[in-house]
């Protein structure tokens, strides 16, 4: 697994990290991967048939992804 070294680290920071680490009952290289999965996580794709409330039931017979195209197509 490789090994990541970082220098000059605030130590403000390095306080506050080893004090969020202990809160979370995890190592101090255990909360940084936590916290950089959760910031470098790739969203999740989002779809217009989702939306509740918002008129989904009009979108159930459609493709959404074609109707954004012909509505683009229609600007030019």
């Amino acid at each position: 697994m490789p090994t990541l070294n970082i220098k000059n680290f605030p130590a403000s920071l390095y306080r506050r990290l080893k004090q969020r680490a202990g809160r979370e009952h995890r190592s101090m290289a255990q909360e940084v991967t936590h916290i950089l999965e959760q910031v470098l996580e790739e969203p999740e794709a989002l779809s217009i048939l989702g939306l509740e409330g918002l008129g989904a039931e009009l979108w159930t017979d459609s493709d959404a992804v074609e109707h954004v195209e012909r509505e683009r197509s229609s600007w030019a």
